[in-house]
């Protein structure tokens, strides 16, 4: 029995750290954002906009090529019907918001960003879908994860 739980510590004591890991590279676009959206004038500092678009792209890839994927491998492991129908029902959001953040990556890169107008504007857009993007990714990681982490505790014997 200790050697089952010892087993699930290892396996999803390594989301745990993976979704640490993840959230540090939250904090990194937040502040790439606040760099950028204070920069005067960001628009045409390419080397905000590249550092930004660089962290964003990595942060988003994260989640859909890491983070979600362990979390549904850890549902599907717990048989979290409910875990799994809610990922299905948040992450095309987090997906369409996905496809904003990468198209706003391809017109930085294209075009330099150089209307200062439509690029604040942009950027605007851009900060409201990632505050909402953090918020959907919590309540996801909250259900798939955390949830999962209190049976897993619960399950340890007492060694008293």
């Amino acid at each position: 029995m200790l050697d089952s739980c010892q087993n699930a510590q290892e396996r999803w004591g390594g989301v745990h750290k993976l979704i640490d890991r993840w959230l540090k590279e939250r904090q990194e676009l937040v502040q790439a954002f606040r760099a950028l959206r204070d920069a005067k004038p960001a628009f045409a500092d390419r080397e905000h906009n590249g550092g930004f678009c660089e962290v964003l792209v990595d942060y988003v890839s994260a989640w859909h090529f890491e983070v979600c994927e362990q979390l549904v491998s850890e549902a599907k492991a717990f048989g979290d019907e409910k875990a799994l129908v809610l990922a299905e029902e948040i992450n095309p959001r987090i997906n369409d918001i996905t496809q904003i953040a990468l198209a706003f990556n391809d017109h930085c890169e294209k075009s330099g960003c150089t209307d200062p107008e439509r690029f604040a504007e942009k950027l605007g857009k851009l900060g409201g879908l990632l505050h909402e993007r953090f918020e959907l990714e919590d309540c996801l990681i909250e259900v798939l994860h955390n949830a999962h982490q209190e049976e897993s505790a619960e399950q340890v014997p007492a060694l008293d």
